[in-house]
């Protein structure tokens, strides 16, 4: 306790943790670094004691998500190179070819505003807002459930302490989040290729942008002509970001369905709870390593599962679309269809997609019925062109379902008749539901 028996239990708190960072305690600064996923260099363990301090004094117990992006953009600038004048030209040239195969072979029209050359920090920059939107509501389950199990864990000399300085621990707990939010950021900023390559647009409406130096890496050992990499990879994301451009609902409708199913998420407080009766002060990495593995985050709920369901369908409805028009647009390249199957390979392996969103949000993104829903687009473009296909993206009510990835036969039938000016055939539903509409329930008996 303090030496100054009226001091408030808040100040006590903060006195005990500022102990603990400069190392007056059990925990030493390199260990909870580690736990924050920094290194332990001095300067890292310098940065993590400010930002915990200054996280103590918030007055509002919210999260500063400013941590996050200052993490990203410092992982992300490590080995990184700005764009060279030559990658700048070559890219260029390869996004002016790939607009002019996909005007060939979509009708979705093309872009308003030119695609961009970024480099990693500034990926993690322009990206960072949808990331802190979609990982808030599972950090501040975390840190209310934190603050929650450590306030009852504690003996009852220390209840009252706790029980008042709850704002305090909430506002450390987030600092540490959004300090491991912005080292997965970070680390994806040295993956990924493109603006679409996690398969939400994580940029502005309507823009495509590659990452030159990841493209180039991504070439590397292909034995492939890096001009064709560029090129096919260009051709992709002027692809995806063209769809979103098409289908104005389509980003917001996405992101609401990741929002909602992330609000939707709780946290195991039984496992939280054995997690502070063994906690093992000289180990605070099995902490971070529970926050970061979604061990703390309980089975899905039944209605979760069919939330998922219905958002992997649209996931796998896009990236097909993609991969379809990708390959009509990329006939004359000679090896289209190799970088195609490293493309697949990398996103079947799980990709950047996969770790983020299941550390963030407990969340997959991998879209399990790509290669029904890739089926089912080529199989609709044979059938009725690519305007009728593209059209499907009009409205949210005429995109194909789940049903149609199983037996794309119907759908084709569907769009065949009504391209023929026939009447698509009608199940007994639509004809009682017709039926019932018109008052004509009773209908007059066979002779």
């Amino acid at each position: 306790m303090a030496d100054d028996p009226n001091q408030e239990p808040d100040d006590e708190l903060a006195r005990l943790l500022r102990e603990m960072l400069s190392g007056n305690a059990s925990i030493d600064p390199s260990q909870l670094a580690g736990a924050a996923g920094l290194p332990s260099d001095p300067a890292s363990i310098q940065a993590l004691i400010g930002q915990l301090q200054n996280a103590m004094r918030s007055t509002d117990g919210g999260i500063n998500w400013d941590l996050s992006l200052e993490q990203a953009r410092t992982l992300a600038s490590d080995g990184a190179h700005a764009v060279t004048p030559a990658e700048r030209a070559t890219l260029d040239q390869a996004f002016n070819v790939a607009a002019l195969w996909l005007d060939q072979v979509t009708t979705v029209s093309e872009l308003t505003s030119p695609p961009q050359l970024i480099g990693r920090a500034e990926w993690a920059r322009q990206t960072m807002p949808l990331w802190t939107q979609l990982a808030e509501p599972v950090a501040l389950s975390i840190s209310d459930a934190l603050t929650r199990v450590l306030t009852e864990q504690a003996p009852e000399e220390m209840q009252g302490m706790l029980a008042n300085a709850g704002q305090i621990m909430r506002s450390v707990g987030g600092a540490l989040f959004a300090m491991q939010l912005g080292q997965v950021v970070g680390q994806l900023a040295k993956e990924v290729v493109s603006g679409g390559d996690i398969g939400i647009p994580l940029l502005a409406d309507g823009q495509a942008a590659l990452l030159p130096q990841n493209v180039a890496e991504f070439g590397d050992g292909l034995d492939i002509p890096i001009d064709q990499v560029q090129l096919y990879l260009a051709v992709r994301e002027l692809a995806h970001a063209r769809l979103f451009r098409h289908a104005k609902w389509l980003r917001l409708q996405l992101i609401t369905q990741i929002t909602a199913f992330a609000k939707g998420i709780t946290i195991d407080t039984d496992r939280l709870e054995e997690l502070a009766e063994s906690f093992d002060p000289s180990n605070p990495e099995e902490l971070r390593e529970a926050m970061v593995s979604g061990a703390l985050i309980p089975p899905k709920t039944e209605e979760q599962q069919e939330a998922l369901a219905r958002l992997e369908t649209v996931l796998a409805l896009v990236e097909g679309w993609v991969d379809v028009v990708t390959a009509n647009a990329t006939t004359l390249l000679p090896k289209a269809d190799a970088i195609a199957e490293m493309v697949r390979r990398r996103r079947a392996s799980g990709g950047p997609a996969e770790s983020a969103f299941a550390t963030l949000v407990g969340l997959e993104l991998r879209p399990r019925r790509l290669r029904d829903a890739a089926a089912m687009w080529q199989a609709v473009t044979d059938a009725v062109g690519q305007e009728a296909r593209d059209d499907l993206w009009s409205h949210p009510d005429l995109l194909p379902q789940s049903t149609d990835l199983d037996d794309p036969s119907a759908i084709v039938a569907r769009l065949t008749a009504s391209a023929n000016g026939q009447e698509p055939e009608r199940d007994a539903i639509d004809q009682a539901l017709d039926d019932l509409l018109r008052g004509d329930t009773e209908r007059p008996t066979e002779e």
